[in-house]
């Protein structure tokens, strides 16, 4: 199979298809092995384009991939940021657009500085290091990563050695790979077929449990409508529902789990809430929650704290930018309401914390969007025995948007070889174990809680160790035999 030409309009229409697979193969749909046809199909053809129409070809794919696979934006900006639907429609496309950019960049400079020698390694390293950019740019969106959709592939067993960032590597070398075995090419198809059986051979765990015995958790669910969320009623029927929740629990259970913000109020006006609820709790339990903290100097943080038997506390590091951070705030705050969304202007936590200690476990904590940032949650791991994320997934209303959450939680778990315990305020509250399966779960849409077990894990996997550099390195260097180094061929032709 020679190079394919199709006409440009073509295949930009084949782009937005491919986007549109690439989401496909993530969570709720889980067909995984999409992921390797989509980059294929933006693969072929590529080198018959000018650099222009390659940036055009990769900002359609964008626009599949964001336009299908974000979709959920519309519900945070239209349903709970007081935004009427023309407007909403706008800036949700403008999100989406935006974002798209980051592959219109990608396949510019890969056809402006690449040509067809070794092409499907310098393609494949070159997508990767797209992703690269995309979750550090302007605070990053690692949102929709080629690997993320692998936690249940025959690859999974490379996430604990390379992260995310090696899956998404394998997937787009599979395709690529792909597309020069259909041109006949064999030693590519056994290259591909190799870095598929190579899990096979790996370990199944890198890390094993420590010898203190198993610890009983409950996660609470409080299912609270997030529009009267901050109101006095809100505030009044949150302290009810939580507070009934823990005394419904049995007196078998050592850490007890609120979800992010699960008390709409500051700190120190939920703090005799928790204490009388401290008080019912049989010697030695825990209680960690998220909350609102205000400082001394007026800077609010979206925290985890507890009550009990717990040492230290979390501030989250990570904002999320015009949720809980305005960019430019001098010239939007007050031009429409979703710029005026509650609790909007949050200070970032230190660097580095240190774990929080309750119930005999060294908890590393990542509240909500943190978890999808995978070297972010191994500086965590790093210093901890077990992980824990708190999330408000009201946001995302019934879109797919929750599910694609927890499948990122539970590649983090897969990556580090820790129990993630995830609690959220109207689901998907679980528990997931180190290979990243869950064990445990509730109901979405439900006032419930779930209760199981988690050990404190010891060692650390390869990925907990490095990080993701060396998939990033090993990106780069793919690309680097592509790369067309004009001088020596100016040279060549003299």
């Amino acid at each position: 199979m020679s190079e394919l030409r199709l006409t440009p309009a073509l295949g930009y229409l084949v782009a937005l298809l491919a986007g549109g697979l690439t989401t496909l193969s993530a969570s709720p749909f889980q067909l995984w092995w999409l992921g390797p046809v989509a980059v294929g199909l933006m693969y072929l053809g590529i080198h018959t384009l000018t650099p222009g129409q390659a940036a055009l070809k990769g900002w359609w794919y964008g626009v599949g991939l964001f336009g299908s696979g974000t979709s959920w934006v519309y519900v945070s900006i239209h349903d709970y940021g007081y935004t009427g639907v023309p407007l909403a429609l706008f800036l949700t496309g403008l999100f989406v657009a935006t974002l798209a950019l980051f592959f219109a960049a990608t396949l510019w400079l890969y056809r402006r500085l690449t040509g067809p020698r070794l092409a499907a390694l310098s393609f494949a390293g070159a997508w990767v290091l797209g992703e690269v950019l995309r979750t550090y740019a302007f605070t990053g969106f690692p949102w929709l990563l080629l690997g993320s959709a692998h936690v249940d592939s025959p690859l999974a067993p490379w996430a604990p050695i390379g992260g995310v960032f090696a899956l998404s590597l394998i997937t787009a070398l599979t395709g690529t790979l792909g597309v020069e075995f259909l041109r006949r090419r064999w030693s590519a198809g056994a290259l591909a077929a190799t870095l598929w059986l190579i899990p096979l051979a790996l370990p199944a765990q890198w890390t094993t449990p420590s010898n203190d015995g198993s610890t009983r958790v409950a996660l609470l669910q409080g299912n609270l409508p997030q529009l009267i969320k901050w109101t006095p009623e809100g505030q009044r029927t949150a302290a009810n529902t939580y507070t009934e929740l823990t005394r419904a629990l049995d007196d078998g259970v050592d850490l007890i789990v609120w979800p992010e913000t699960a008390l709409p109020m500051l700190d120190n006006a939920a703090m005799p809430v928790l204490e009388r609820i401290q008080a019912t709790l049989a010697p030695g339990t825990a209680l960690l929650t998220g909350i609102v903290q205000l400082d001394e100097r007026d800077r609010f943080f979206n925290s985890v704290i507890g009550v009990g038997d717990v040492e230290g506390e979390y501030r989250k590091e990570h904002l999320v930018p015009f949720g809980e951070y305005l960019p430019l705030e001098s010239l939007l705050r007050g031009l429409i309401t979703f710029f005026d969304l509650p609790m909007s202007s949050f200070s970032a936590g230190e660097e580095d914390p240190a774990p929080i200690h309750a119930a005999g476990l060294s908890i590393g904590s990542a509240i909500c969007y943190e978890i999808v940032y995978p070297d972010l949650v191994a500086n965590r791991a790093r210093d901890a025995d077990i992980l824990l994320t708190v999330s408000n997934d009201t946001w995302f209303g019934a879109s797919i948007g929750p599910l694609q959450h927890l499948q990122m939680a539970r590649l983090r778990a897969l990556e580090n070889g820790r129990y993630v315990m995830r609690a959220t305020s109207n689901g998907i509250t679980v528990i997931i174990d180190p290979q990243g399966n869950v064990t445990t779960r509730a109901p979405q849409f439900e006032t419930t809680g779930i209760t199981g077990e988690v050990q404190a894990m010891q060692g650390t996997t390869p990925f907990t160790r490095t990080g993701s550099w060396p998939a990033w390195v090993l990106a780069a260097l793919l690309v680097v035999p592509g790369i067309r180094w004009k001088k020596k061929e100016i040279r060549k032709k003299r």
